[in-house]
């Protein structure tokens, strides 16, 4: 079941108004390693954030608690006013909100990319052939990839097979979309055309939250850059401020490797 509509107009109003993802103490432990420390962290509808910080800080790990993919052992998140409890409740009516792209781009190999973007569309959503045609071209088109609909993947380029599988997401028509290092399985020339679309969704106002070591998308895209270590964020401000006037000494000498 999804969240229940409010019939108490005050109600729904202060629905409205709820972040687009809230956490609050989250924790994540694999075996004696706590990777998550504590995490609070809200991500307001509309905001683009970025978090990096050196691999193992637990980047990818939040993000996927976000969306039900790893379970919380402790703490809470809240997306778009659906409680995601540790046990695995609300991760159904999460994951209709939100959107994913992973590192590596999960295309199933013997389908066409247009297959690839209707699948979901026509066995999670149950719409018929031509509608779900109809809105995978049309997202498809966005991310300019169309004239490959007929094509397999393994026929395209690494960033052309990322850019369907941002198409893929985008088909679902989610709230919020999740990048877990979306380019950096992606040969250098690459890059720049997936960062591209990604550009063009933020200006379009997605809820985005971005791992990235692309420290020139984040500066130039987020409206929040968020750096974790070990498993707790140290340090948060806006892009110009956390580029500009890092407060930490674990903040700048991460900015110092990843920009000379």
């Amino acid at each position: 079941m999804g969240l229940a509509l409010p019939t108490d107009p005050g109600l729904d109003a202060r629905l409205r108004r709820r972040a687009a993802i809230e956490m609050r103490g989250l924790r994540k432990r694999y075996g004696e390693q706590e990777v998550l420390r504590g995490v609070t962290l809200t991500v307001e509808r509309g905001e683009k954030i970025v978090l990096c910080g050196p691999s193992g800080s637990g980047k990818s790990t939040l993000i996927r608690c976000i969306n039900g993919l790893e379970r919380h052992d402790g703490g809470t998140i809240a997306v778009n006013g659906v409680d995601l409890d540790a046990d695995g409740r609300g991760v159904q009516d999460v994951r209709r909100e939100v959107g994913m792209v992973f590192q590596h781009f999960n295309l199933f190999p013997h389908m066409t990319i247009l297959e690839n973007c209707t699948f979901a569309l026509r066995h999670a959503l149950g719409l018929s052939v031509a509608k779900a045609a109809e809105r995978a071209m049309h997202h498809l088109a966005r991310v300019r990839i169309a004239d490959q609909a007929g094509k397999y993947p393994a026929q395209l380029s690494g960033g052309q097979q990322q850019r369907v599988a941002i198409a893929r997401a985008l088909c679902m028509d989610p709230k919020i979309m999740l990048f877990d290092e979306p380019t950096s399985a992606l040969d250098p020339e690459m890059v720049a055309e997936v960062l591209q679309v990604m550009e063009e969704l933020a200006a379009q106002g997605m809820t985005m939250l971005c791992v990235t070591h692309e420290m020139g998308f984040a500066r130039h895209v987020a409206d929040r850059c968020v750096f974790l270590d070990h498993g707790e964020i140290v340090e948060q401000a806006d892009a110009e401020r956390f580029f500009a006037a890092p407060e930490s000494e674990r903040l700048r000498a991460f900015l110092n490797q990843m920009l000379h």
